[in-house]
């Protein structure tokens, strides 16, 4: 039977007037082999017109069981929503029969519900089709807007979030919502929650440490270390540090140690000192006179050290002093000075071995992390905990510290969202673009055509009741 443009087309399903996609056939959801129809002729993954090569969905993902299961449904529904729309279409024809057959008045009531159900029914028909396809193949305009509108509706979708989801104070507001410091202080309060944190630190430093070849760290800090310190004059700072010693009396017990083992050593090689005074005497002298000159200079000097170790007032101490605070004042204000001395670190910070010891000290500190980072029971990972630990506490219990955590974390969200609010919503807009308009289609029609058969189904039933009351009203009304 055929009626306002539906027919039934046996077992197969409920078709559109002409094949052209108005309402599905049983073989794909939105199937419209007809030149306006969006979908394909025999299922998911096909297009429509000559070739049949397999479009390129991009990033949509292929229907998955459970969207095929959707589909199954939404054919159930428009079945059921065409199946009313013909029913309502019989009646509507048995109840003019039975008009035109002298019946009571029931006839007209009936046929009034019936005609305008149908009214109702191909109306609704019309406003969900035109959503996915063409209308009966027909290239009516404001129609098929999912496929033809696909990218400005990404355009809209990413600027309706961007301006509802990603704007600063809705994002202050949710985050304050949250009270991110309060819940991250009592986990991080826990101890279990402090190990597994300590654990995955552990690893991400080993991870990181891993992957850096220690050529490339040498070089950066040797690079570093000696850029800084050719950028920095030392001359001064040494000169601060030096004044300051001398005035606490910082280097008297290097002076003590000094003197001490020079004494020491006095003791032990008197004879190579002797021997040394002998051997610079000139060759006319007698041997016994240059003896004795070598014994009265060991003993001299013997006496010089011995009384400069005992002496905290030696005069050679003092003078000492003096020296070192001269030089003190020397390397902050003496122009010579300072010269040399930055030209001796030059010459330092140049020689291989100086290099060779920044490679080593990097090798030495590496292999020192990653056994603490190895190790539970590490001095780093058991300070670690300990700091993991009081701050979880510190966090839960202090209003304050909670406050801070807040605004850190407000603060580094807000910067990204209105910083790379584009970049995040660009995500929305290419994707969508990126997005085949066949399959984007189907699928969206997967998920939300059962929803909108009911939207048939109401305007028929919505539309059988209006008639019945036009039709009551223009009766009572007209007599």
């Amino acid at each position: 039977m055929e009626r306002s443009g539906v027919d039934v087309e046996g077992a197969g399903g409920v078709r559109g007037a002409g094949d052209a996609g108005g309402v599905s056939s049983a073989r794909g959801v939105g199937d419209a082999p007809g030149a306006g129809g969006v979908g394909s002729a025999s299922g998911v993954g096909r297009p429509s017109g000559a070739g049949g090569a397999a479009p390129s969905y991009r990033t949509m993902t292929a229907f998955t069981e459970a969207d095929e299961e959707r589909r199954r449904g939404v054919r159930r529904m428009k079945l059921t929503a065409t199946g009313l729309l013909l029913f309502v279409a019989v009646v509507y024809v048995l109840a003019k029969w039975a008009d035109h057959q002298g019946a009571d008045a029931w006839a007209g009531y009936v046929a009034a519900a019936a005609e305008a159900g149908m009214v109702g029914a191909l109306a609704d028909w019309f406003a969900v089709t035109a959503l996915f396809r063409h209308p009966m193949g027909l290239p009516i305009p404001h129609t098929a807007i999912i496929p033809t509108k696909k990218d400005a509706l990404g355009v809209s979708l990413g600027e309706f979030v961007g301006e509802n989801f990603l704007s600063e104070d809705v994002v202050r507001q949710r985050l304050r919502s949250v009270g991110i410091g309060s819940r991250l202080g009592a986990w991080l309060a826990e101890p279990q929650n402090t190990d597994r944190v300590t654990a995955e630190l552990a690893t991400a430093l080993r991870g990181a440490l891993a992957v850096l070849r220690d050529s490339d760290v040498q070089a950066v800090v040797g690079e570093a270390i000696t850029r800084r310190a050719d950028a920095q004059e030392i001359a001064p700072g040494i000169g601060k540090m030096l004044e300051k010693v001398v005035a606490d009396g910082g280097h008297r017990r290097a002076v003590d140690l000094v003197v001490t083992r020079a004494h020491d050593w006095l003791i032990a090689h008197s004879d190579s000192v002797m021997d040394a005074v002998e051997g610079g005497a000139p060759g006319w002298t007698p041997r016994f006179v240059d003896k004795r000159i070598g014994e009265r200079v060991y003993k001299e000097l013997l006496r010089f050290v011995t009384e400069m170790r005992d002496m905290p007032s030696h005069p050679a101490r003092g003078a000492l002093d003096r020296f070192l605070t001269d030089f003190a004042a020397d390397l902050q204000s003496d122009t010579d000075t300072r010269a040399r001395v930055e030209r001796l670190k030059t010459e330092v910070l140049g020689r291989g071995e100086v290099q060779d010891l920044i490679a080593s000290a990097w090798t030495a500190v590496r292999s020192m992390i990653v056994a603490a980072a190895e190790d539970e029971r590490s001095e780093l990972r058991l300070r670690v905990r300990a700091a993991l630990l009081s701050l979880g506490a510190r966090m839960a219990a202090e209003p304050s510290v909670q406050g801070k955590v807040d605004g850190w974390v407000e603060g580094a969200a807000v910067h990204v969202v209105t910083t790379y609010r584009k970049e995040i919503t660009s995500l929305i807009t290419d994707t969508v673009a990126g997005w085949d308009a066949e399959h984007t289609t189907r699928k969206i029609e997967a998920h939300i055509g059962r929803d909108l058969q009911f939207i048939r189904i109401n305007g028929t039933v919505v539309g059988a009741l209006a008639g019945v009351l036009i039709y009551t009203v223009s009766r009572a009304v007209g007599g």
